[in-house]
């Protein structure tokens, strides 16, 4: 039996020795059956690295024969079959002990052999007489029993409990039997069957047991530093190439559109000189050639008849009116056919820019010309067909009052009135009058507050949200993109919230319409600018702010302190831009502090709030000062009257005695207007120590003192529940009555794709820096954690999952940390939210694509797993893609702050977890876990 062992070999494909002799075919008496092949590795798991088997059937205290001891096996019983596939019962195998074959082991405890794996290396043993142990195992033979010879392998678990079996690095073993040298230009690992090509011929002597291929790691280093300069230097040239193409086709149009209205100006110019000289030379030929008529004529004129005017007159006049409509009307229908032409049929950038900027020197010439019309030419403008009517919105309001649902402070109090369409009203008041809260309630915005009155949209009780497609609200701030340009801020807004159905030219020329209107030509393709790097002023960046809602073509704007922080011609600027859109129907209201006489001018109503939200004056601001004139307030010489209204309600400018007290005001307007006054506000008389402000926040001092601290906290709790609750109505409210269909989710996604692209472009500064700290992370982790194989490079890869996981996680909470402010805006105008969180998602997959790519080009070729660099990227796309997507929940439930130590902690505290409680349920729930095992299991099958 022991000779016929000495040929076997291991079958790769069975894993079951092969080449057995035909006289001896009891080697199925002596393999080990599945039972008992479950009963030695349950013994293995449950005693760890100690090498001993449970009493059995066949070795125990009563029975111990030498086919118990390492490295011996013996054959079934006569007469007994053995079921290999058995994995119940326990078969007796206790006669014919011999030395185990090669290329089996037979564990001490069992009387069985069994096949030694791939990888493994197990020859016969040899007695070692110096050391008395078997070669090259560590057993000895039973003392007393000389005939109890050295067998074969005595064990095979893995590779932490022992390397006897192994085939040692240097060399490789086709089979369990047979070990060979590694050639040179070749190495071996510890248990290679095969032996692995050298990428440099000369690196790898005989019997290596790996390949150096530092040097390779240290040139993608140089490689990497290089991608990352030009990145770093040169991110930016592709947009500003494209941009500056734009701008050579946009002045190009430019240039050929004022050169047009030039030489229009030339030919009207010449066309009167013409005129004239045409009716002088016709005057003087009159009086030379009917000098006879005229004294023929004279008796018969002189018996009363009625003079007829001069020819000239009659001549000259209707020449001028026909050529002023032969100068503007044919210009306005050329125009007029050139837009219905031009825009639908423009195609190429050159032909946009020359219809849209063809369409502003129009509109600019007609406005010149405006003062110069008469009566039917102004009719005329007002009627063409190129002036497009937005539909227009009336907004009514009545006994408006709003009440904190937590607290129960009231912000505003029985406002009534109206905006009227093609109006500009003006909204002012001291410190904490409600200004901003009144237009956020009748825009429909005013959360966490419970509302009562009535709001009318053209005189039906209509929802204002189902309006907000053509409803433009400005914020405060100034939520503007800084890493986009003007032109694209203002772009992106134009193509997502403008009609599907209006042609690329028409947007264009909208677009351009603002921006020249707001005086933003000069900086169009200059960087609005963050904190962090410089961009346009401050001013600037404020008309950007109310361009964004004006490009799309609004009905209704409401503008939240839009002149705060603006000079004086900054501030005229805008408010001639804003009286053109009054001029085609917008409904226009805006909250002002302290604007110039001239500005003040310009407003066409005024609303004027008390503190605590009530009403003073709503009305044309012709009639304001007449209005408090009648109560004894007048207006001093050289005073502004927005200024001394809002020092006499601040309580700064004390009021004669002659004159009607400051708190009465609200009460005086409402009692003007017939308007339904609270009981409490008739109760309160000016006389009284109780006025209607301390009705209003008089005795709240006294009640809150009485309330609890808790449940002063349960009614801010309430508040900010019941803000976020009203948000969320407000923004998933699907009822539209705009009328207006904007670009699909589909289409969005693509716009949004566009403009995310841009951004991770220009931030690529930034992109470089995280893909440089990857990479250093990869050489320190590649170079401190070696491989070994007794733990296939566990610790490097737990080293590994951790930095990955932190870097990558990091990195993801700028998708959506910075950008809350403005989503929020985009998706209360009427965005989709989903557009935008695939645009966002999509863009990351580039960076779950290259983060690994960077980081294993510097942790693989110092590292030298055994694993292919293949199979380590797989597992790492899984860890970034996984990473990434907590991140986003963190960026979009947390503060910035809380968000970044989340990101911190939670990768080193899950891998702690899921190493120490390796069998819980909630190790089982922890990525890090089945990361770390796909990496030892990726290098354990090589």
């Amino acid at each position: 039996m022991v000779t016929n062992c000495s040929i076997f070999c291991i079958h790769k494909a069975k894993g079951l020795p092969t080449g057995l002799d035909p006289t001896s075919w009891d080697l199925p008496q002596r393999v080990c059956t599945a039972a008992e092949l479950k009963f030695y590795f349950e013994s293995i798991l449950r005693r760890g690295k100690k090498n001993y088997v449970r009493p059995n059937k066949n070795c125990n205290l009563s029975s111990w024969i030498d086919g118990c001891e390492p490295g011996w096996g013996c054959t079934a019983d006569a007469g007994k079959e053995v079921d290999l596939q058995d994995a119940e019962n326990f078969p007796s195998r206790t006669v014919d002990c011999q030395g185990c074959c090669p290329g089996f082991f037979c564990p001490r405890g069992l009387t069985c052999m069994i096949p030694c794996p791939l990888g493994a290396y197990c020859p016969q043993s040899t007695l070692n007489k110096t050391t008395g142990v078997c070669d090259p195992y560590n057993y000895q033979p039973p003392p007393g029993q000389p005939n109890h010879t050295c067998g074969g392998a005595d064990r095979w678990s893995d590779v932490m409990s022992t390397d006897d079996v192994f085939c040692p690095a240097g060399y490789y073993c086709p089979s369990p039997i047979l070990k060979i040298d590694c050639s040179s230009g070749f190495y071996c690992r510890k248990g290679s069957t095969i032996q692995t090509k050298c990428l440099s011929k000369g690196s790898c002597k005989p019997n290596s047991t790996t390949q150096d291929i530092t040097i390779f790691g240290a040139m993608l280093v140089v490689a990497l530093s290089l991608v990352l300069l030009i990145i770093y230097n040169f991110s930016d040239q592709l947009l500003t190439n494209r941009e500056k193409k734009q701008a050579k086709s946009r002045e190009a149009a430019v240039r050929l559109a004022k050169e047009t209205v030039q030489a229009r100006e030339r030919w009207r110019s010449a066309k009167d000189v013409a005129k004239k000289h045409a009716a002088g030379l016709q005057t003087s030929l009159t009086r030379t050639f009917s000098r006879k008529k005229s004294l023929s004529s004279h008796e018969s004129s002189k018996g009363g008849g009625v003079p007829h005017p001069p020819e000239q007159h009659r001549a000259d006049h209707p020449s001028e009116e026909s050529g002023e409509k032969n100068t503007g009307s044919p210009t306005a229908e050329v125009g007029g056919d050139k837009k219905k032409k031009g825009g639908k049929h423009a195609h190429t950038q050159s032909q946009i820019f020359q219809y849209a900027y063809g369409q502003i020197e129009k509109e600019k010439a007609l406005e010149q010309n405006s003062n110069n019309l008469s009566l039917s030419g102004v009719v005329a403008m007002a009627t063409d067909e190129d002036l497009r009517q937005r539909p227009r919105i009336e907004i009514a309001f009545k006994d408006i009052t709003l009440t904190l649902k937590g607290s129960k402070k009231k912000l505003l109090r029985s406002v009534s009135g109206k905006l009227m369409p093609g109006r500009v009203a003006a909204v002012m008041g001291p410190s904490g009058a409600g200004k901003t809260t009144l237009l956020s309630a009748i825009a429909g915005k005013a959360t966490g507050c419970a509302t009562t009155g009535t709001i009318l949209i053209n005189g039906k009780q209509e929802p204002i949200r189902a309006y907000k497609k053509i409803i433009g609200f400005v914020p405060q701030d100034d939520i503007v993109h800084g890493n986009l340009t003007v032109q694209e801020n203002l772009w992106f807004n134009a193509r997502c919230r403008l009609p599907v159905e209006m042609s690329q030219a028409e947007k264009v020329l909208v677009v351009e319409r603002v921006i020249e209107s707001l005086g933003l030509q000069p900086v169009r393709d200059s960087m609005v600018g963050t904190v962090e790097k410089r961009g346009i002023s401050g001013g600037q960046r404020k008309r950007v702010n109310v361009g964004l809602e004006m490009v799309m073509e609004p009905s209704v704007l409401i503008l939240d302190e839009p002149t705060s922080g603006l000079d004086s011609a900054s501030s005229l600027l805008l408010l001639r831009a804003l009286r053109r859109e009054a001029m085609e129907g917008v409904n226009i209201s805006m909250v002002v502090h302290q604007p110039s006489y001239t500005l003040y001018n310009m407003f066409d109503d005024l609303i004027l709030l008390a503190k605590g939200g009530m009403p003073v004056y709503h009305g044309p601001v012709k009639k304001v000062e007449e209005y408090f004139k009648g109560l004894g307030i007048v207006v001093p010489d050289r005073v502004n009257p927005p200024d001394y209204y809002i020092d006499i309600l601040e309580g700064i400018v004390k009021l004669d005695t002659n004159a009607v007290n400051v708190k009465d005001l609200p009460l005086r307007w409402m009692l003007h207007n017939g308007y339904e006054v609270p009981r409490d506000m008739l109760q309160s008389s000016s006389g009284s120590e109780s006025s209607l402000s301390g009705e209003a926040g008089g005795h709240a001092p006294q009640a809150e003192a009485k309330k609890s601290v808790l449940g002063e906290l349960w009614g801010n709790l309430r508040d900010i529940l019941g803000q976020k609750k009203d948000e969320y109505d407000y923004n998933k409210s699907s009822e539209d009555l705009s009328n207006r269909r904007t670009p699909g989710k589909l289409r969005q996604y693509k716009y949004y794709l566009g403009r995310c692209g841009k951004q991770r472009l220009r931030e690529s500064s930034i992109q470089g820096v995280d893909f440089l700290i990857l990479g250093l992370a990869g050489i320190c982790l590649g170079t401190l954690a070696k491989v070994s194989d007794e733990s296939f490079g566990a610790l490097g890869y737990t080293y590994t999952v951790i930095a990955v996981s932190l870097l990558c996680m990091i990195g993801a909470l700028r998708s959506f940390s910075l950008e809350k402010i403005h989503y929020w805006r985009e998706r209360a105008a009427g965005m989709s939210s989903l557009a935008y969180f695939m645009s966002k998602d999509t863009i990351d997959h580039f960076n779950t694509i290259v983060k690994p790519i960077v980081y294993l080009s510097m942790f693989y070729f110092f590292n030298n797993p055994r694993s292919s660099i293949w199979e380590n990227y797989v597992v790492l796309v899984a860890v970034v893609y996984c990473v990434t997507g907590i991140g986003y929940t963190f960026a979009i439930f947390f503060q910035p702050g809380s968000a970044q130590l989340w990101s911190a902690l939670l990768p080193v505290v899950l891998t702690l977890f899921s190493n120490e409680q390796k069998d819980s349920v909630f190790a089982n729930l922890c990525y890090t876990k089945w990361a770390l095992e796909a990496f030892v299991i990726a290098n354990a099958q090589r």
